[in-house]
């Protein structure tokens, strides 16, 4: 299945939380509405809300709070974006220039700030505590996976555990909170909460997996930023860890350098490395190990088609190629 048949089972819900997310993404503040829209409008996947409602219709829910929980979700993803990209200097997001390159730095915080203050004032509304408890541990969680890598950044002795517990932080919580919500809303057994929210944390492993191999084997425009960010920013990120894992003597140095001064003038010889190595044969079987994972957890809900497109979703998170 392609994005477009994944989101079949639940359109009608999908046109829903986009309305919802540019209503209760209106202030009076008029920057806080262009930042607001310029991010929510640029092109991204909405994987993260789509996870939401296809898990709440999953198990069975017939509700419409699920909606909420989907932009609740969003907000959160987009305003960890904002931050990201103010920690990172980056300059380009989804083949466009990042707010933070168009309205500066301090704006881009503030806002993201913003999306965090509003995506839980329509937790308070939703009224459930659960909810609440879900998403405030996620989000500490996720603040806790961007310090543990700034921590890491341009550190050559980051080891796999290391990276695995950044990416399990910072990328697969916000996955695994989305998906535990939709068993959450249908007040599911304990055992079925655990396994979606299995399922989201083994998807969002391999995500980010994925992700960070295509940093060193697409072009610009298929993902819409710059090939070798990661290098640049001083990130070692699991194609790198394993190339000095495996490496010659030669190589390990090389990388250690790269790694160390952080920038593009090594980037040559880093994807050298990684193809002989076959890092990113690696980094990608471990994705497809993750995404396996992700689809035995949808066994604890009955067959349906949005349990289908979940399963879809675990498959197309490592074919893609954006």
């Amino acid at each position: 299945m392609d994005l477009t048949q994944i989101r079949s089972p639940v359109a009608d819900d999908v046109k829903a939380v986009d309305k919802l997310i540019i209503d209760r993404l209106q202030s009076n503040v008029v920057l806080i509405n262009q930042i607001g829209h310029y991010i929510v409008s640029s092109g991204g996947k909405r994987l993260r809300p789509l996870l939401v409602l296809l898990a709440a219709r999953a198990c069975g829910y017939s509700g419409s709070r699920h909606l909420d929980a989907a932009a609740i979700v969003e907000f959160i993803h987009t305003a960890t974006l904002l931050h990201d990209d103010v920690v990172d200097g980056s300059e380009l997001r989804r083949n466009r220039d990042t707010a933070n390159t168009v309205w500066g730095n301090e704006a881009s915080v503030l806002v993201g700030d913003f999306l965090y203050a509003r995506a839980f004032e329509m937790m308070v509304d939703v009224g459930n505590l659960r909810i609440m408890e879900v998403m405030a541990g996620a989000t500490a969680r996720i603040a806790e996976g961007e310090v543990l890598q700034l921590l890491n950044a341009n550190d050559a002795d980051t080891d796999e555990s290391r990276y695995m517990e950044v990416i399990q932080r910072k990328t697969a919580t916000l996955f695994e909170a989305g998906t535990r919500l939709g068993a959450v809303l249908t007040e599911a057994a304990p055992e079925v909460e655990a396994a979606m929210a299995s399922y989201g944390l083994h998807l969002g492993i391999a995500f980010q997996l994925v992700d960070d191999a295509l940093d060193y084997m697409s072009d610009d425009g298929t993902i819409g930023k710059q090939v070798g960010d990661d290098l640049d920013e001083g990130k070692p990120t699991l194609p790198v860890i394993r190339a000095m894992e495996v490496g010659t003597e030669a190589q390990r140095k090389r990388l250690r350098q790269a790694i160390e001064e952080g920038g593009r003038q090594h980037i040559d010889d880093v994807v050298a490395a990684i193809v002989e190595t076959k890092a990113i044969d690696y980094t990608v079987e471990l994705a497809r190990w993750h995404a396996e994972a992700a689809k035995q957890a949808l066994n604890a809900v009955p067959a349906s088609p949005s349990r289908d497109a979940l399963a879809a979703t675990a498959d197309f998170s490592v074919a893609r190629t954006f």
